[in-house]
């Protein structure tokens, strides 16, 4: 027992030998006050009218260099937790010698809801809220908030102060919460901070930060130059490895693609090294400039497998207001809603035209092989068939929410009730026969059939999850599974899975809060797609070839052409190749 005991301590020892290791780096000159270098100037200011992060008050720093000018708008430089790295002595010695362009730092402190009593009761500290949560929060509160706030602020000498609005011309960083807030305002906003300096980094699990490996590695690359520091006695606690996390950041960043340094080290959570590589940072981070940050090309093989190179998102028809209900018929021409009903086709080459179908109380419109074309409508609550313009009733006392015509023209209908009762899969057959198909999703929105038509999948919009069905040789559905597993973005409570369709190769796209989620056949999301214009309302597969996907997103309709072609439900079932387990 006794050897045991020693032995117990002896390893106490080794651990408190490892966190307390002796840290000592090199002085880069720029850290240090140089003579005759010019010295900018560093105002300190409070906000307390934020509207993003209410009731909170927090001091904010501003540094002007020296060679600032009010004629013309300068570089930006923010940092988290306030004055770090001896910033203001770096920018000096760094934009005398031409190493980083004229910028103007911005050094904010975390907000705090301030106690009404403070002898009685403590802040509400807002740190870990406002820094480790992902979401485009806190790049809303920086961008719209705390920039225009330090632009309404003058030098001592009287200047204006103007910041660039080109996110070429804007960087950010942070240690610890505050790296990860750093990033995730890149990540959020790349048009905003293309350039990122991440210290003792916690992407660890306390307000999913530890997702970032795994979204980097899956997401389509942003332009964004990233420079990295950790040391190997850093935390390693209950939300996790905080060496490690940084270490997995490094290889996700460099499988996707993106142009990132780093700097490793034995220190601890601490910002002794971040302090003495600062400069070295700030000089990758603005090598080059003004040359734009470039994107990089990813070793993901489904981005690899149906991106073009050069291709990228399109919008069609500039000024719509509100856009829904995209479809395809099987020319390739694509047909979507607009404002009061008003309906668009946008045809193979793209170009848009208005056609005089009254879609105002239309939830869903599907085509056959034939070309026939289906319309579910809530008024009239029925499925109705316009063949050459003669109309038929398929079915009635339905609310559609979405439908699809397999090959053998057997339909399928998703009905939802609301978030609160079970939606209903109807089957309804070719002689007009309506059965229930299944019953108990919540808010069962779109449908897709494989590209084999042996299985229909189906999203729900309160879930996180896309459901799948085997079907029979009747019709009929079995094998009802919890099949797809979609990402949930952090200020969402559900992925918020719309419209759903299928590649020839068996590839599952899911319109959701997050973008295009790319599924293989397994029911994993290999890819995301961000779009111009936030979440996917709905997308499908048009153009001459089935090779442009189509998406609707806030009110906007863009087109890609992809490096695939559509799995469309009226194409003879075709059997694609088995997946990679």
């Amino acid at each position: 027992m006794k050897k045991i005991l020693l032995f117990i301590l002896f390893l106490s020892g080794q651990n408190i030998l490892a966190q307390s290791v002796e840290e000592n780096y090199p002085t880069d000159p720029a850290s240090e006050q140089q003579a005759g270098i010019p010295k900018g100037e560093v105002l300190k200011f409070t906000f307390e009218n934020s509207k993003i992060f209410p009731g909170t008050w927090r001091e904010y720093w501003v540094y002007v260099p020296a060679q600032y000018k009010a004629d013309k708008p300068a570089c930006v430089y923010v940092n988290q937790d306030g004055i770090q790295w001896k910033a203001p002595t770096v920018f000096d010695n760094l934009i005398h010698k031409g190493e980083m362009p004229v910028t103007i730092g911005v050094f904010v402190m975390h907000g705090k809801v301030r106690a009404i009593d403070p002898d009685a009761a403590l802040d509400r500290f807002n740190r870990s809220f406002e820094f480790d949560g992902l979401g485009e929060n806190y790049a809303h509160f920086i961008l719209d908030e705390i920039l225009p706030e330090v632009e309404k602020q003058k030098t001592s000498d009287g200047r204006a102060i103007k910041l660039s609005k080109n996110g070429n011309d804007r960087a950010i960083g942070g240690s610890s919460s505050g790296a990860v807030c750093a990033f995730t305002a890149a990540w959020e906003r790349p048009d905003a901070f293309s350039r990122v300096f991440s210290a003792i980094g916690t992407y660890v699990g306390l307000r999913g930060a530890d997702r970032y490996p795994t979204l980097i590695r899956k997401y389509e690359p942003k332009p964004l130059r990233i420079y990295l520091q950790d040391g190997s006695n850093d935390l390693n606690i209950y939300a996790g490895d905080w060496w490690m996390a940084n270490q997995t950041m490094l290889r996700a960043l460099n499988f996707a693609g993106y142009e990132v340094n780093h700097k490793w080290g034995a220190g601890g959570h601490n910002g002794k090294q971040g302090t003495a590589i600062f400069p070295e940072a700030m000089r990758y981070l603005w090598k080059d400039w003004p040359a734009e940050v470039k994107l990089g090309v990813s070793q993901n093989q489904v981005l690899s497998a149906v991106l073009v190179e050069g291709q990228g998102w399109d919008e069609v028809g500039a000024g719509l207001k509100f856009t829904d209900g995209l479809t395809s018929n099987n020319s390739g021409e694509v047909f979507f809603q607009g404002v009061l009903g008003k309906s668009y086709k946008s045809i193979p080459d793209g170009k848009l035209e208005t056609v005089e179908i009254q879609t105002k109380n239309t939830s869903a419109i599907k085509f056959d092989k034939k070309g026939n074309r289906y319309e579910a409508n809530k008024k009239t609550r029925s499925i109705i068939k316009y063949n050459s313009g003669k109309k038929q009733s398929i079915a009635t006392n339905i609310v559609a929410d979405d439908l699809t015509i397999a090959f053998n023209g057997n339909m399928y209908v998703s009905v939802s009730e609301g978030k609160e009762n079970s939606s209903t899969i109807y089957l309804i057959r070719q002689d007009g026969e309506k059965m229930l198909a299944d019953k108990g999703l919540r808010l069962a929105k779109g449908l897709a059939l494989s590209p084999d038509q042996s299985l229909l999948y189906v999203t729900e919009s309160t879930s996180h999850w896309v459901w799948v069905y085997q079907i029979l040789a009747d019709g009929t559905l079995a094998y009802k599974q919890k099949y797809g597993y979609l990402h949930v973005p952090d200020t969402e409570e559900n992925a918020g899975a719309r419209a759903i369709t299928c590649d020839r190769e068996g590839r599952i796209y899911v319109a959701t809060n997050s973008g295009v989620q790319v599924m293989d056949q397994t029911g994993r999301v290999n890819a995301i797609l961000p779009t111009p214009n936030g979440y996917v309302s709905n997308l499908v597969f048009g153009g001459k070839e089935f090779d442009y996907l189509f998406v609707t997103a806030n009110g906007k309709v863009y087109r890609r052409k992809l490096n695939t072609h559509g799995a469309n439900n009226w194409d003879k079932p075709n059997k694609p190749a088995a997946p990679k387990l």
